[in-house]
């Protein structure tokens, strides 16, 4: 199987390393195969891909889609250095509120599983950052919502002394205020 799955501390929430086949040439690696990820448990049907790019500093996030648009996601830093986070938001869970974080990179090339129910967000670590992550719904504007990246509910340590973010991620409300799932 060409590829490792590690369930994190909430543990619906899995971490991928894929099996990475390097030589004088460079690298190859397979970045998802569907029956390799449902012989894992993963049975998801990922219908849209998005890439971002971002400078040092950046937080994008925390973001999550509403149903009937919910989306499971498939993270992948593709350049440079992200810290990436998953925030429990399903009522009823005994980790409602809690979050999971992982350094993804272009070096590491770990990706993120991160199930429907999850708020996610990401920190750029490095000078410039590419990401690329699969959806298993197309985005959908009157379900798009988000947390305040801040919340002290939910504690994240983003790793960075002074963050940039948008307008619309710093309007964001607290975990509380928000209408989840």
């Amino acid at each position: 199987m060409p590829f490792t799955f590690e369930p994190m501390e909430i543990p619906d929430v899995v971490l991928v390393r894929p099996r990475v086949f390097e030589d004088e040439r460079g690298f190859f690696l397979e970045s998802y195969k569907r029956s390799d990820f449902v012989a894992a448990g993963i049975n998801e049907e990922f219908v849209q891909s998005n890439h971002s790019f971002s400078a040092k500093g950046v937080i994008r996030g925390l973001h999550y889609q509403k149903n009937p648009a919910a989306q499971s996601k498939l993270v992948r830093a593709i350049a440079g250095v992200i810290f990436d986070v998953a925030v429990d938001i399903r009522k009823g869970s005994p980790t409602f509120g809690k979050w999971v974080g992982v350094e993804l990179s272009a070096e590491n090339k770990k990706m993120l599983y991160i199930p429907v129910g999850f708020a996610h967000g990401f920190a750029v670590l490095s000078d410039t950052a590419e990401v690329m992550y699969k959806t298993t719904n197309e985005y959908c504007p009157e379900a798009d919502a988000g947390i305040a990246w801040d919340d002290p509910a939910i504690g994240i340590d983003w790793c960075l002394a002074e963050p940039v973010l948008s307008g619309k991620d710093m309007a964001n409300p607290l975990l509380e205020e928000a209408e989840i799932l």
